[in-house]
């Protein structure tokens, strides 16, 4: 939408000062001496600067905020207050380009991600591994703004960060639709920062984003190392943040450990609330399950018990996966039981006989292995299967990998996307450094033997 920002601002101004004189709230002497000789310099959602001639008609004017203000909400007719900052001409700072008022820009060129509408609190299925997640975004929902701003939703892919931001947005619009939301990936925020200084729009993009009232980050982590975006990211971060706008952002890890973020958008972040979600246990595994079931038109009393109860065992690492096993179980058992019966148990280990990452001889699985070794050191599997790098959490990873390997005989890469898509060589990397710390360090080797003993006489 192409419009002359400088009569634009023209007409608002003669619009003031044709409403200070029907209110008759201030002088028509001192509106028509000091007010109608200045002018509006730049106009923004939240602010005016106006120009004065003098220091003389500066200091009036100064004089006229309050009435000023209150001129600009009725006017503007806006729904909340406005910043008046009077400058005289050789005062007036620098702008690279002035600022359109939200109202005359152009939607299209900035317009949110979809917000999928069947990603709600209602069908987010709640455990252990994620109750904490969940409670914090419901409260975001529930008083954008209010509480834990911003909300930083980490986690492994699959778990339910997305569902969560989705679910916030779903929300509030629900709840109050003149709320403005905006949803995007860091990846299209770059696409669009990038696209807007090409055709000189970068200003229009700022004043859009400023404008509105929750803002919702995925993989923020795929911002790190582009400076431009950092820049403009952090400038509208700091707008919303001072007009408590919520701010909800979701990574594959915690703020500290995404390298080639800038230190002050890592220290915003964690001035907020961080929540991690972790993989899933097997309880909550098979509700997620049933629900996906469900949801797809089938009935859970269609799959047997025992076939249900080993998909949410062995592919409980994120939903994907879990929906993934259901998905496959459903073409196999239309293609080769075609009874009409519920789907056996034989059909389900048929169907996913070259998928489950389980030992046939044992029954174990590289999740069993990561709780066992989290458990012994008192962590989560999320943080083993994380990006974190700290002493007893690396040590804790590098066993489970050893083991992983001792165990299961599974392959270098497989084990490698196990433990969040860790490339071959770091893991055999992580089995050299335990394979030599045993021969070393004898109560390194005793603390490996016990908790190896404690996962095969489990079996």
């Amino acid at each position: 939408m192409s419009v002359n920002k400088e009569q634009y601002l023209n007409d608002v101004w003669d619009s003031i000062i044709q409403y200070l004189l029907n209110n008759r709230n201030v002088e028509p002497d001192i509106i028509n001496n000091f007010l109608a000789p200045c002018y509006i310099y730049n106009l923004t959602e939240s602010k005016v600067m106006i120009a004065a001639k003098n220091s003389i008609i500066k200091q009036v004017v100064t004089n006229l905020i309050a009435e000023l203000s209150n001129a600009f909400i009725d006017v503007l007719e806006l729904d909340h207050t406005i910043v008046i900052e009077v400058y005289m001409e050789k005062e007036l700072p620098s702008l690279n380009a002035a600022s359109l008022p939200v109202s005359v820009i152009n939607d299209r060129d900035f317009e949110s991600m979809p917000i999928q509408k069947d990603r709600t609190f209602e069908n987010f299925v709640v455990g252990d591994c994620n109750r904490e997640s969940q409670t914090a975004a419901l409260a975001c929902a529930m008083k954008p703004g209010k509480f834990f701003n911003p909300l930083f939703i980490y986690g492994n892919s699959g778990l339910g960060k997305t569902h969560l931001l989705m679910a916030i947005a779903n929300y509030v619009k629900k709840t109050d639709p003149s709320k403005r939301v905006y949803y995007t990936e860091s990846l299209k925020f770059v696409e669009t920062v990038v696209n807007a200084i090409r055709d000189n729009k970068i200003d229009a993009f700022k004043q859009y984003m400023y404008s509105m009232d929750l803002l919702l980050v995925d993989d923020i982590q795929f911002l790190a190392g582009k400076e431009k975006s950092h820049e403009i990211f952090f400038t509208i971060y700091n707008e919303l943040y001072n007009n408590r706008k919520q701010i909800c952002i979701a990574s594959d890890r915690q703020p500290k450990e995404i390298r080639g973020l800038e230190d002050r958008l890592i220290s915003r972040f964690n001035s907020g609330l961080s929540v991690g979600i972790d993989s899933p246990e097997f309880e909550t595994s098979l509700a997620i399950l049933q629900m996906k079931i469900k949801s797809n038109g089938y009935g859970v009393d269609e799959i047997d018990p025992e076939g249900l109860a080993y998909i949410a065992s062995n592919f409980s690492g994120n939903v994907r996966d879990l929906e993934g096993a259901w998905n496959r179980v459903l073409f196999y058992a239309i293609q080769f039981q075609q009874d009409g019966a519920s789907i056996r148990f034989e059909t389900v280990i048929n169907a996913l006989k070259n998928q489950a990452v389980v030992s046939e001889k044992t029954g174990l699985s590289p999740k069993k292995i990561i709780k066992s070794v989290a458990d012994y050191y008192g962590l989560t599997r999320q943080q083993i299967t994380s990006k974190t790098r700290t002493k007893n959490v690396a040590n804790a990873r590098h066993i489970s990998i050893y083991l992983c390997r001792k165990l299961l005989d599974l392959s270098y890469i497989k084990i490698g996307d196990e433990f969040g898509g860790r490339d071959h060589s770091t893991i055999i990397s992580a089995c050299t450094k335990v394979e030599k710390n045993i021969k070393n360090d004898t109560s390194y080797a005793e603390a490996v033997h016990e908790i190896e003993s404690m996962i095969t006489s489990g079996i």
